[in-house]
């Protein structure tokens, strides 16, 4: 960074710093005995990475600069090098600007994705089906794993309620892609039930949480009041013979999760605790960031149709987001998972925003 800004220089200083104590501490055998350390580790180390080449790669351009212009000096055919030189020092100085930002500390986590049908009736359901789709085969796009933790079926297809869990595979953070999903998602075509062709409008919720380690939040067991009870969904025989799922209920925040999912109520009990601790991280986070504009703003406790985030005409094949003006006439690919378009642009509109409040 220029001379003239003292504090990106401090920070870019910090984090080069961090960088080479990191991969120092990944080189030492013994880190690898602890995996949940390492993974940490190597996420952060991954994530520092491109800040680290933009930085080498703006010296050298500098260094290369200064030796063209006492060339130029002596030799104007240099002139045109210094000329190209200093047009990617520009580019790599805005980009390193970028990567300097403060970064949200979640953005190298993994989440849990839940959604939750709305007004429609079973329109709704048929399209939170359709959504957990799209984001399923996003997931499967990127190399990302998937697992449904719940899932409350409804009678005419589609879902109710469900909550998915999605983990990397490397060290790319899954919430600095998704965590701009949550809110109202509003769909506008004819159902399979309307007899008369008519266009109707439904809605459905989408909650994206950064999903929790153990040593992210502590949850004292006896702050929880476990239920166990019959399953009503789908799963084999022996869903409705057992009383395998479970609801919690964490009594100092009053937040109740349920799992039905599984068969076995210790697999129940243990999805239901993974989307506890990350309701519990997330609800700590926006309780530290209430005095800030905090992104979580956008993701929409109540499904109502006039709140809307986004809208997937069907008729006209169109998806709009509706905070950045984004629209693209590509629907039926975005519902197969083709979801880059529309998260670039979330994406690019929030560092751009960024840019701005620090300049």
């Amino acid at each position: 960074m220029s001379s003239t800004d003292p504090s990106a220089a401090d920070r870019l200083a910090g984090l080069l710093a961090e960088h080479a104590r990191l991969e120092q501490e990944l080189a030492d055998p013994a880190v690898h005995t602890d995996q949940t350390r390492a993974r940490r580790l190597g996420r952060r180390y991954a994530q520092l990475a491109p800040l680290v080449e933009t930085a080498r790669a703006l010296e050298q351009a500098r260094d290369d600069l200064s030796a063209a212009r006492e060339l130029a000096a002596e030799d104007s055919s240099f002139a045109a090098e210094a000329t190209t030189l200093e047009r990617e020092i520009e580019e790599l100085t805005g980009r390193l600007r970028e990567q300097l930002l403060p970064k949200d500390p979640d953005d190298d986590k993994d989440v849990i994705l839940e959604i939750k049908a709305g007004e429609g009736g079973a329109e709704s359901a048929l399209f939170a089906g359709d959504l957990l789709r799209m984001y399923l085969r996003y997931a499967e796009r990127r190399g990302w794993a998937t697992e449904v933790l719940d899932a409350v079926d409804a009678e005419l297809g589609g879902y109710k309620d469900v909550a998915v869990a999605i983990k990397s595979r490397t060290d790319e953070g899954i919430w600095s892609r998704l965590k701009f999903e949550g809110g109202v998602h509003r769909v506008q075509r004819v159902p399979a039930t309307e007899s008369q062709g008519r266009i109707h409008t439904s809605a459905a919720g989408v909650l994206v949480l950064p999903e929790a380690e153990e040593v992210d939040v502590t949850v004292d067991p006896n702050d929880l009041r476990i239920d166990v009870f019959r399953s009503s969904g789908p799963g084999g025989q022996s869903v409705n013979t057992t009383d395998s799922a479970v609801r919690i209920t964490h009594l100092p925040s009053g937040i109740v999760v349920s799992s039905q999912n599984e068969k076995s109520q210790l697999q129940n009990r243990e999805s239901a605790l993974r989307v506890l601790r990350s309701r519990l991280l997330a609800a700590a986070r926006e309780e530290a960031a209430a005095t800030a504009s905090d992104q979580r703003r956008s993701q929409v406790r109540t499904v109502d149709r006039s709140e809307r985030v986004r809208t997937y005409n069907f008729p006209e094949n169109r998806i709009s987001d509706h905070r950045v003006g984004y629209k693209s006439h590509n629907l039926d690919a975005v519902l197969d998972g083709d979801l880059d378009g529309v998260i670039d642009a979330l994406v690019s509109t929030h560092t751009a925003e960024l840019l701005a409040a620090g300049s």
